[in-house]
């Protein structure tokens, strides 16, 4: 039950739906197979059984719950349709091992149990229906910006999902094109309006792609303190967590959380190290930021009896996006905090990025910087618009990756002044920003307006030298500046 691109999120959740039901029959199914076996055949299968009814619940929550989050549904479809197929065939499977009549009711469970382990190396029968629930509670956390979102736990699981596909023969899953999702008032899937802050939603949507970074010497993450036993910390019970990332399968977090006083935001590590937890809290006013190797990021602090500064931790990051967005969220908050004194210009570069492209737009009625910055190894380029003057200069306000293979006619020149981009999802550093004002047209694409003309043209000849194709459009050009300025 592959999910074509024509096919919408309503088809995919109906097929969601539709494998809760199967995984229930299952699950009573495998019921009454082990109400015949002895005793010492019973544990696995009572295992298995509470995965599956597991399973069919999962389902049916993130159904439900796509109801309440429709405007969310498009960054799971692609997740369901990895899941969906595969999850489809193995209740299938299990299906036809407990109804052959023509083998004992011991031997069919034997024979499934053993079958069905050794189609993914590592991972047992029941194992598998585990992989599957973290998966679906993985897309709920997604799909309801969950801080407990984890994204790299979120692609390791599709990964093996993906692999387990191959080795049952399913084709891989053709990816849903974005543009393809449309609603009534496409407009308004942008204009979601929450309370939250901006910080929140970083990490709870899905990467539109991911880099690897080449690991020179270290691959782990190290903290460096001063540290204290868990649970020694004297912390406000006045405070709203933003954002949690992990690290190492978890052997070190990092978590972001405002005073709710006056919203200055604080880190908080937590470590471990000989078997225990330690952890150490820094204000973001306290710390500063470099990019290390190629894949770390090093926070230092001020020590005051030794009059240096010193680690206070090194983070370790599988890809190039997620470094990328850490320093940033880290780089504004800490810009934006009450408690900070001095802030450092340079302390807004990325080290090890080389900048491609520099021009001054009109964005949601302020003046920004529009930059392209290019990573020196994977060829990665992103977009990057920064706080044009005012003692903010420089500090990021939102950052978009690009495609390696864009669509055909994924950038448009639409007039002097504006040029288009389809599929693209800009992550915002800003409270008063509102991405969501510069989407345009049915399918939500996302307008640049430059303040001279020659910054579109050198803009649009860097991803697309060709002739710009003739387009028929009943909206009026703009010969002039593209609208008014402002500071963020």
């Amino acid at each position: 039950m592959d999910i074509g691109a024509n096919a919408l999120g309503s088809s995919l959740l109906d097929g969601c739906c539709l494998e809760a039901e199967r995984a229930e029959r299952v699950g009573i199914g495998l019921e009454g197979l082990r109400n015949s076996l002895n005793d010492s055949l019973r544990p696995h299968l009572t295992g298995l059984i509470g995965e599956v009814h597991s399973t069919s619940r999962l389902l049916r929550d993130l159904a439900d719950q796509s109801q309440i989050h429709i405007s969310r549904v498009p960054v799971v479809i692609d997740y369901l349709n990895v899941i969906l197929p595969c999850l489809c065939r193995s209740l299938r499977d299990i299906t036809t091992f407990y109804e052959d009549r023509s083998q004992p009711r011991d031997r069919r469970w034997k024979k499934m149990y053993h079958e069905m382990s050794s189609e993914l190396l590592g991972t047992t029968l029941p194992a598998r229906f585990v992989m599957y629930n973290l998966f679906l509670v993985s897309l709920q956390h997604l799909l309801t910006k969950s801080p407990n979102f984890d994204m790299n736990g979120l692609e390791s699981l599709r990964t093996r999902i993906l692999q387990l596909r191959e080795a049952r023969g399913i084709p891989p899953p053709s990816p849903i094109q974005r543009s393809l999702i449309r609603r009534n008032g496409a407009p308004n899937f942008w204009a979601q309006e929450t309370n939250s802050h901006w910080a929140e939603s970083i990490f709870t949507q899905p990467l539109p792609s991911r880099t690897e970074l080449e690991k020179p010497g270290r691959t782990l993450s190290e903290a460096y303190g001063p540290l204290q036993r868990l649970g020694q910390l004297n912390i406000s019970p006045d405070v709203k967590i933003l954002i949690k990332r992990s690290f190492d399968n978890d052997r070190l977090s990092v978590t972001f959380f405002l005073e709710t006083s006056d919203e200055a935001p604080f880190l908080l590590i937590r470590t471990m190290q000989f078997g225990s937890s330690w952890v150490s809290l820094r204000g973001a006013h306290e710390l500063s930021i470099r990019r290390g190797t190629s894949n770390t990021l090093t926070l230092t602090r001020w020590s005051k009896s030794e009059e240096h500064s010193k680690p206070w931790a090194i983070l370790s990051f599988i890809t190039c996006e997620e470094l990328v967005l850490f320093y940033c969220t880290f780089v504004c908050l800490k810009a934006r905090s009450v408690l900070t004194i001095d802030r450092h210009p340079d302390e807004f570069k990325l080290r090890k990025e080389s900048k491609v492209f520099q021009a001054k737009i009109i964005d949601d009625g302020y003046e920004h910087i529009l930059n392209v910055f290019q990573d020196p190894h994977s060829g990665r380029k992103r977009l990057h618009a920064s706080v044009w003057d005012g003692e903010l200069r420089f500090c990021p306000v939102w950052t978009a990756f690009l495609p390696d293979a864009p669509p055909k006619e994924w950038l448009l020149k639409k007039s002097r002044y504006r040029v288009q981009i389809r599929d693209i999802q800009p992550y915002v550093f800003c409270q008063n920003y509102r991405a969501h004002k510069q989407r345009k047209g049915k399918y939500g694409a996302f307008e640049l307006n430059f303040a001279k003309d020659a910054g579109a043209t050198h803009f649009k000849d860097l991803f697309d030298p060709r002739p710009p194709p003739t387009i028929v459009s009943t909206e009026s050009d703009d010969s002039g500046d593209p609208g008014p300025s402002g500071q963020q």
